[in-house]
């Protein structure tokens, strides 16, 4: 089977068994609270965003509001995500950069997303993804895990950019950005970063994981959680 034909089926399966292919971060549909959470959520649970910023946005409700909060009140807020001082004074100034350098309107051009502090590809293509529909790959920690078991890219590659440069060679555009809200579904579900559920996986018998013998190997560790719920 061919790369693009097999990366064709994986996503077939990945619709079936997900048909709704939401974002995990939860958001109301302003633009501006996703620009937020998306740096929030570095080295954090998206659960934990979503808790965090029911109290930040109801404490600021506007990207507006948030760009001349105090600083001190914004890192207090936002301290359970880890990093809460940088995290605090990056989004304050992406805030400030959207009302008073884009007029209000988050960009889509992937370069000036990036001009944003603390967003990476990682983030602007979720942005770009969700907010503008356009073809994004979200190179997240699910993403990099599961392209590798499945041999999309070499097993153990830790670059995002590598795996974000072969997925698109081989998921067709209209698809990437579903297709990466699914693997976060998939990964937390069932392929695992430690003793994924392989037998009862509906893409075991693409898996060049599974079907090298490297999963039979590991021994299931007594009460092993999944904490890999990082962007």
């Amino acid at each position: 089977m061919k790369e693009t034909e097999k990366a064709t089926r994986v996503v077939e399966i990945l619709e079936e068994h997900y048909p709704e292919a939401v974002c995990a971060l939860r958001y109301d549909g302003e633009p501006w609270k996703l620009l937020v959470m998306g740096r929030l959520s570095a080295q954090c649970t998206d659960a934990r965003v979503n808790i965090v910023c029911q109290s930040l946005f109801a404490r600021f409700p506007s990207a507006e509001a948030l760009a001349k909060g105090a600083l001190p009140e914004i890192e207090e807020l936002v301290r359970p995500c880890g990093l809460y001082r940088t995290k605090a004074a990056q989004i304050k100034e992406e805030c400030r950069m959207l009302t008073e350098d884009f007029g209000g309107t988050l960009p889509s051009d992937m370069d000036l997303l990036l001009s944003f502090p603390g967003v990476g590809r990682k983030i602007a293509n979720l942005l770009r993804g969700d907010l503008f529909g356009l073809p994004a790959v979200v190179a997240d920690t699910h993403c990099i895990r599961i392209s590798g078991r499945l041999g999309f890219v070499k097993e153990g590659e830790k670059r995002p950019e590598v795996v974000e440069n072969a997925l698109k060679e081989i998921i067709a555009p209209e698809k990437q950005s579903d297709f990466c809200h699914r693997l976060v579904l998939f990964g937390r579900e069932i392929c695992f970063a430690r003793s994924p559920n392989c037998d009862i996986c509906p893409l075991r018998e693409l898996c060049c994981y599974r079907n090298s013998g490297t999963a039979k190997k590991e021994v299931p560790e007594s009460g092993t959680k999944d904490v890999s719920g990082k962007r």
